[in-house]
């Protein structure tokens, strides 16, 4: 009985090496015999192990061997592992609950929810949430969203007026509904009061001005909840909608002129309430075209060739400052006119350079930023720029001194010649009047000599002698005189005698 379980054992081993280790641990508290176990592998091959198999599963049910059950009762608890190498899957389990979940807006019909998926998700994933809703006081709660919402944000709508809500989201998976995440408090569906806020723009912050006949189309932005109560006024009374245009959304009031006329200058205030609070914002618009020409202009006086005008501003400046004035004159004869004067500031202006003998008026126009008036003013009197008598002396010229004493600019300088070639000495020299010219040689004057050329052009001195000889040398020395004074240069001439070589063939 005993050799009959051991092949069980290695059939065991091979196919799960592991499991058999940890079965046979308890075997060895029951089983008296443990001697013949392992002399079994040495009597029988493991081959006639299958068919013995048979045999003890009928012999199982006497009761005498009774220390033998608990063996043959061993080897069948590792033959269980084999079913549960492939454990059924563990049963799905939900995520854990949303979190941060807070109010994002509302109004006076929905709310606006949003929140953050579940720290723990597990692996059944997560399908969507369910968003529920009760009102205060109750446990009823009811689902909003017939699908499951897939992102982390819900509007729950069409709900009443000042009503006071609880609600809570739910994550759904596989495995069902997570714990829910609840608003700490009630919600109550009403607008969020928000404080009205003119945003001024920029250009018009200062004056705006427009010419007569433009279009004005103003939009001013704002902000606050819920709509807000929009009113405008110009100078302190409320805008004539005959003449001005106002449109207000939700978030902006436009101020419209469809043609602009002077009369719409002023200053508008824009006021915005929202239950107790209010914001407004002033803005001035002026409406301006060209002035009108000044008032009066007159010739104070006449003297020589200028005339002296004065004027006075004109009545109409065209609803802004006057910048300048521009003054033309016209001749009598030709009628032209002619400007004499732009963007003058002043009321009174000097015109010169008139023509002797001619008669003249003269006109003014003003300006201002649109541009000149269209009309001017001209002078009622004329003036006349009478001939008078001129003796005309011309004046006396003196003709310059550009005297001067002889002066060399250029000196002599010391030279070689050989006996037989002709040479030459030079310098310059300048004077005024022009200076007579004398050479001298070892101190005597050279005279008219024929030996000797001299010449004098353009303020050059040359003297040139001709085929000198061993006699020629010494020192030269030309000297300049007018009546100013006079200047003299010296050089030193060494005349060399030619060295003939001995023994040399003569050539030709």
């Amino acid at each position: 009985m005993p050799a009959k379980p051991a092949p069980i054992k290695k059939a065991v081993k091979k196919e799960l090496p592991k499991k058999v280790e940890k079965a046979p641990e308890p075997e060895p508290v029951p089983v008296p015999e443990p001697a013949p176990v392992p002399e079994v592998p040495v009597e029988a091959p493991p081959a006639e192990a299958p068919p013995a198999e048979a045999p003890p599963a009928e012999e199982a049910p006497p009761a005498e061997e009774a220390p033998a059950a608990p063996a043959e009762e061993a080897p069948a608890a590792p033959a269980e592992p084999a079913v549960v190498e492939a454990p059924p899957p563990p049963p799905p389990e939900p995520t854990s609950a949303p979190v941060e979940l807070f109010i994002e807006d509302k109004n006076d019909t929905s709310v606006s929810i949003i929140w953050s998926q579940p720290a723990t998700v597990g692996d059944s994933g997560l399908d969507g949430y369910t968003i529920e809703v009760c009102k205060d006081g109750t446990e009823d709660w009811k689902a909003m969203n017939e699908e499951l919402q897939k992102s982390c944000r819900y509007t729950i709508k069409n709900q009443t007026t000042g009503d006071s809500l609880k609600i809570r989201v739910v994550a759904v998976n596989a495995g069902g509904r997570s714990a829910p995440v609840t608003l700490p408090e009630a919600v109550v569906v009403k607008e969020v009061a928000d404080r009205p806020k003119i945003r001024l723009p920029r250009f018009l912050r200062q004056r705006y001005v427009a010419n007569v006949g433009d279009k004005i189309n103003l939009t001013i932005p704002f902000s606050g909840k819920p709509k807000p109560v929009v009113t405008w006024n110009k100078n302190g009374e409320p805008a004539d909608t005959t003449r001005v245009m106002i449109r207000s959304t939700g978030h902006d009031s436009i101020l419209f002129i469809r043609v602009s006329e002077r009369e719409d200058s002023g200053v508008y205030e824009m006021c915005v309430k929202v239950d107790g609070f209010e914001d407004k914002a002033s803005l001035i618009l002026q409406i301006v075209e060209l002035p009108g020409p000044p008032s009066s202009v007159k010739i104070v006086d006449s003297w020589g060739f200028n005339a002296a005008l004065e004027w006075t501003p004109p009545v109409d400046s065209g609803n802004t400052v006057i910048t300048g004035y521009t003054v033309q004159k016209a001749d009598k004869k030709t009628g032209d006119w002619y400007t004499v004067l732009e963007h003058s500031h002043r009321l009174n202006t000097t015109v010169s350079d008139l023509v002797m003998g001619n008669t003249y008026k003269f006109r003014v126009y003003s300006e201002n930023k649109c541009g000149l008036s269209e009309s001017c003013v001209t002078t009622k009197e004329e003036a006349k720029i009478l001939k008078t008598a001129i003796n005309y002396k011309p004046p006396e010229y003196k003709d310059p001194d550009s005297t001067e004493a002889p002066k060399f600019t250029t000196a002599l300088t010391d030279r070689a010649a050989t006996v037989g070639f002709s040479t030459k000495l030079l310098c310059s020299v300048r004077g005024s009047p022009k200076p007579k010219i004398e050479w001298m040689k070892n101190q005597l004057v050279i005279g008219d000599d024929p030996k000797f050329r001299q010449i004098f052009r353009h303020g050059i001195c040359s003297l040139e002698i001709r085929k000198p000889g061993n006699f020629d040398g010494g020192v030269y020395a030309c000297r300049a005189k007018n009546t100013h004074g006079e200047a003299t240069v010296t050089c030193h001439l060494e005349v060399k005698r030619l060295v003939h070589c001995v023994g040399a063939t003569p050539t030709g």
